[in-house]
């Protein structure tokens, strides 16, 4: 997946984890909000490897930068 992909379906996931705990909460219904939480944490999981591939990315493009300068 590429970064903005990973971003956007962490996005996803988060905020439909976030819509099954309130759900679960109001139905009363302790599976569906773990069901949520566990949802949510993948969606920050999959945010945090977007942005970790933009970090790796930006850094591979600083070092050919300054290897260009260089040589």
């Amino acid at each position: 997946m590429s970064s903005t992909t990973d971003k956007a379906s962490g996005l996803a996931n988060e905020a439909i984890g976030n819509i099954k705990q309130g759900v679960g909460k109001l139905v009363g219904s302790e599976k569906l909000q773990a069901e949520g939480k566990l949802q949510e944490i993948k969606g920050e999981g999959q945010q945090a490897a977007g942005e970790a591939k933009d970090a790796v990315k930006d850094g591979a493009r600083k070092a050919s930068d300054y290897l260009d300068k260089k040589l």
